[in-house]
This record gives structure tokens, sequence and C-alpha cells, in this order.
């Protein structure tokens, strides 16, 4: 019965999550095109940049949600009120105290805006504006929303998605109109960013109130509740290590091209970066409601259900994977011709290695929901490998080869780190297994699909068929192309019995 509920809950969130996300890749793909007809590449590139500043700052968070989702498996799993009542307490204490120091730290990098900012040729309180709204934003999650943690937790993240996501959704709606029909469009962009956000929050946190009545401040102190629950600030110094690595991976990247190029650079880089996120963001819909199952399913301690379940994972989510990346190797040209037009298309090469790095990107949550669900983060050296390997390559590969070059620097060291090691890792210290298991389990699915791709890339050629005229042409173009790819691919790893076979038997109705 329980394995029935852990599969009934995931898929009623990720129904909700795909609704939303489909929803809202349309509106930021229009909202963008707006912003860039309207507002130019200056602003959008100002606007990335000022995003990527903050992400930065971010990293005081320290990965206290991510500790706090650990600690929240087991009470949940036991109906354990006051203990769930009293991590949420600690919660949002240690969030306060980081969202103060978060203003002091925004207060004091804002100081070194006309340094950052002097190529800009815009007015330099629009870097202080966009600044603002953006952490004022931030600072809401760590002063008000923290709680939505435990709906996560709980395998409840539809309702996030129906009261806050809904809320954001309209926010784009709104400035769309703002910026299209209203002078001063940008002026009205950040207002009505300060305001979405204080509306998202304020439907968020009655949700929780509705959903956990049962939820109060806990009279501990803050110091009790720290020696109480020990683990939760081992875990969190682990994983501020892993969140370096994270921000290294992400949100660096456009500030070393910056640094190399211009704020143009950044905006054409942000174009396609909008589609990987995209991606992302479409798998995470699918797959991130999964979380609080596997946690579940931890504090259940099945092993056999458990090795089972995580093969099945990898599997499914390879096999969608793979079909994400054939697809925006191959249509992702067209479609930024038709969306923006030719002048913002990027080198070939450039989208080569963005595929590599996407692909590595999908392919790795598997492993590392089961990290996050066994709160295995005490191989801190890796994050601060990959960071270092990271930013070291980006720079010195972008020196001499610009922006493919800075790219190539994410993608060696995804390879080191996230490839080789983070596998050896959950096998060795979480699941107890022989690491030999995933690697016969990764080489069967990549060799399976890699013939199935590079046969499909050449047979393409043989499509006669220009993507580029027109939207609609683009769909007829993804539909001949998706639908064979993906019976095709099932067929070959069908064949070769990868264990997406047995993912039918989780959706049966008992």
């Amino acid at each position: 019965m329980e394995t029935n509920s852990r599969t009934a809950k995931s898929i009623k969130n990720s129904m909700v999550a795909m609704g939303f996300y489909f929803v809202n890749l349309v509106l930021q793909f229009f909202s963008r095109k707006i912003f860039l007809e309207y507002l130019g590449t200056e602003i959008l590139g100002l606007n990335t940049t000022a995003s990527n500043l903050l992400q930065f700052i971010n990293l005081a968070e320290l990965g206290v949600g991510a500790a706090i989702a650990c600690t929240l498996y087991k009470p949940l799993f036991d109906g354990d009120k006051e203990t769930i009542s009293e991590i949420i307490t600690l919660q949002g204490k240690l969030y306060r105290n980081i969202a103060y120091f978060m203003i002091g730290a925004a207060t004091i990098l804002s100081c070194f805006f006309p340094w950052i900012f002097e190529k800009m040729e815009l007015p330099l309180w629009y870097a202080y504006a966009s600044f603002g709204v953006l952490l004022f934003s931030s600072l809401l999650s760590y002063f008000c929303n923290y709680k939505q943690v435990l709906l996560s937790a709980d395998q409840k993240d539809y309702k996030i998605q129906y009261s806050y996501k809904l809320s954001m959704g309209v926010m784009l709606i709104a400035q769309v109109f703002a910026i299209r029909y209203l002078t001063n469009g940008y002026l009205w962009w950040l207002i009505l960013q300060c305001l979405f956000a204080v509306i998202a929050s304020i439907a968020l946190n009655v949700v929780i109130k509705n959903t956990y009545p049962y939820l109060k401040h806990s009279r501990l102190s803050f110091k009790e509740l720290r020696l109480k629950y020990p683990t939760i600030v081992i875990q969190t110094k682990q994983l501020f290590f892993h969140k370096i690595a994270g921000f290294a991976l992400t949100q660096t990247s456009p500030m070393i091209i910056y640094a190399y190029t211009t704020l143009t650079v950044v905006a054409l880089y942000g174009n396609y970066m909008l589609i990987v996120m995209g991606i992302i963001s479409f798998m995470a819909a699918v797959f991130n409601s999964i979380s609080g199952g596997i946690g579940n399913l931890l504090a259940e301690g099945n092993k056999v259900q458990i090795l089972a379940v995580f093969k099945e994972m990898f599997s499914l989510r390879f096999f969608l994977s793979i079909i994400c990346c054939f697809e925006v190797f191959i249509l992702t040209p067209p479609f930024i011709s038709l969306w923006l037009g030719e002048e913002y298309l990027l080198p070939q090469s450039t989208l080569t290695i963005l595929t590599g790095i996407l692909f590595i990107n999908l392919s790795r949550h598997t492993v590392e929901t089961y990290l996050y669900a066994a709160g295995l983060f005490k191989d801190i050296w890796a994050p601060i490998s990959e960071a270092i390997i990271n930013i070291s390559l980006s720079i010195f590969l972008g020196y001499f080869f610009g922006l493919n070059g800075i790219l190539l620097g994410v993608l060696i060291s995804l390879i080191i780190v996230v490839f080789f090691w983070k596998p050896f890792f959950l096998f060795h210290y979480g699941l107890k297994e022989k690491t030999i298991i995933y690697i016969k389990l990764y080489l069967k699915h990549l060799l399976t699909s890699m013939f199935v791709f590079l046969l499909s890339l050449h047979a393409v050629k043989f499509i006669y068929i220009t993507p580029s005229e027109s939207m609609g042409m683009l769909l007829v173009y993804f539909f001949i192309t998706i639908i064979p790819f993906s019976i095709i691919l099932g067929g070959v790893m069908f064949i070769f019995r990868c264990d997406i076979i047995r993912i039918p038997q989780r959706f049966r109705i008992y």
C-alpha cells in the first residue's frame, strides 16, 4: 500500500508540475522576446548578471533547506508532529540569521557596482534597482516561504504549484503587458516583480497553514534545537561545499563570459541557456516530486526495493535525457532563428558543448536524488575540486577559445566529479552495493542510446523540411523526429533489457 501511495503521489505531483511547466515555458519564451524587442540586449544582460551576483550571495543559505528535508522524512513517515514543528522552527531561526547576513553582504557588494558594471552603457541606477528587486524577492524565501520544504518532503509539491507558481505565472503576463504598453517598461517590470513576490508568498503560506494546522512555533531556544538536532548542523556545513560547486557550475560562467566579452554576448548565451534550463525544468517537473518518495523509501529500509527503484528511475531518466538532448541539438538553431532572428545564433560547436553539459546534468540526478534523500554530503572535497576545476579551466580555456573554452571548462569538471565520483560514492557508502552494478547499468544505456543518437543524426539529413521557415514547419519537424527517435530508442532499450521495461508495473491501478 505504501509503494502504491508513493507512486500515486509522485504521479499527481508530476502531472500538475508538467502542466505548470508548459504554461510557464511558453510565458518565459514570449516574455524574453518582448524583453529583447522593447528593452534590448543590454538590459537583458544586466538582468542576467544581477541574478548571478545574487546567486553568489545566496551561497549563505549553506544548504539548510536540503538538510532540513532529509531530517523531515523520518518524522513524516512516523507522523511525529512535535518533531516536525521543532525542525521547521529551527529552519526558520537559521534562515532569519542567513537573511540578515545576505542584507549585509549585498550592501557591501553594491559598493563595487561602479567597477563591476563599468562597461555598461546604461545609467548605474539600473544595476542597483535590478539587484535590489531580485534581492527583495529572495529575502522573502528566508523570512516567509521557508516552510514550503515541508510540502516537498511530504510529497505535496502540487500545492506549491497551485499557490506560488501560479502567482509567478500571472506576474510574467503582467510584466509582458507593462513592457509592451506602458512607458518606462523596465521600471514597471521591477515594481511588478516586487508586488507579485509578496502575493505569491502570502498564497503559499495560506496553503501551508491549511495543510498543517498542527504546525506551531517551538518554545525551545535556538541553542536547544541545535543540540537536539545536530545532524542538521553537520549536514548544513557539508552542503555548503556542495552549493559552491553548484554555483560554480551555473552562475560563474556568465560572469566569466562578461569579463572576456560584453553584456550582449551574455544575452546571446542566456538565450541558449533559457532553452537548456527549460529542458532541465521539464525533467524537474517530471522527477522532483519523486524525491519525497525516495526519502520515504529509504526510511522504510527495504534494500531490494531501494535498488530496484534506483535502476528503474535511472533507466527512465536516461531514456528521456537522450530524447531531450537529441531534440535540443537539432531544433535549437531553427528555433532561435524563428524566435529572435539569425543574428542571435551561436556557432554549432557551442551548441555541441552545451548539449554535452545538458546530458550530464540531466542524467546525474538519479544518483543525486538518492544522495540527498540519504543525507550523504560528507564528500566535501568533491565539490571543492569541481569548483576549482570548473573556474580555473573556464578562465584558462576562455582566454584562448572564448565562449567555447569557458563551456569546455564546465564540461570537463562535470565529467571528472559527477560522471565518475558521485556514483561510486552512492553505491559504496549509501546503497552498500558493488559499484560494478552501476558501471554495467550505465554502459548498457550509454552504448544503446549513442548508437540510436548517431544513427538518427545521419537520418535527419534526409528529411527535406526546412524547420526555420515557420513555427508550423518547426512543429512538423519536431514531431517527425521525436516520435520515430523515441520508438527506436525504446525498442533498442527493450531488446537490451534496460530497466525501463519494468516502469509500467509501477503505474498499475490496484
